[in-house]
């Protein structure tokens, strides 16, 4: 099991990123509140991993912070939930709002997030109860994201923006329509990212 990683991150483009340590690059899968606590790429970076096993693939997630990944494996073990959900939920929405939406049993903002469905928000409601609590105090006071790093000379940030969301699970048409209603200009896209998917769970 790869638990941690320590290294040169050399791409971040949402919702992949690649680190070299010493020399071997590391692709990974990040949710968007691991985005937004990268620094630029060519700095050090280390990152809390996960790595799950398929017939098919081995997938590396990473996680800027240890309750980040503590609540990720907390979701990946509730029915139907998988690695793939489990990143657009935790990009989707701030870890303390997760929590208070778990507590508060608010199905309504759940189903905001692609790919959950009302019985899909109110399984996660009812298992996930339990295995936060011991983890809700960790997010107490969290923020949904820092200031990203400066953007990339020759990249659009913008169709990078809707890139992100459409691999999140949002449709094309949603993710234009999302990225349309937030300001762009002179923004990265982590920024224009965030705000979008703030703006869609409200």
């Amino acid at each position: 099991m790869i638990g941690r990683l320590q290294g040169t991150l050399l791409v971040k483009k949402a919702p992949n990123i690649l680190v070299d340590v010493n020399g071997v690059g590391y692709e990974l899968e990040a949710p968007m509140s691991t985005f937004y606590d990268l620094p630029g790429e060519g700095n050090q970076v280390t990152l809390h991993t996960h790595l799950v096993v398929r017939d098919d693939a081995h997938l590396l997630y990473g996680f800027v912070k240890e309750t980040e990944r503590s609540l990720f494996r907390a979701l990946i073990k509730v029915n139907g939930v998988g690695p793939k959900l489990a990143i657009t939920i935790l990009s989707g929405i701030a870890s303390a709002d997760f929590v208070r939406c778990v507590n508060d049993n608010d199905v309504a903002t759940l189903v905001r997030l692609p790919g959950v469905g009302k019985k899909t928000a109110e399984r996660l409601i009812i298992e996930m109860r339990d295995r936060l609590s011991h983890l809700s105090q960790d997010f107490t006071g969290e923020q949904s994201g820092s200031t990203p790093a400066p953007a990339v000379a020759g990249r659009n940030e913008t169709s990078d923006a809707i890139g992100a969301l459409v691999s999140l699970g949002y449709k094309q048409q949603e993710a234009d329509r999302m990225v349309r209603l937030v300001e762009t200009a002179g923004r990265v896209s982590e920024e224009i990212i965030r705000d979008a998917l703030k703006a869609a769970v409200r």
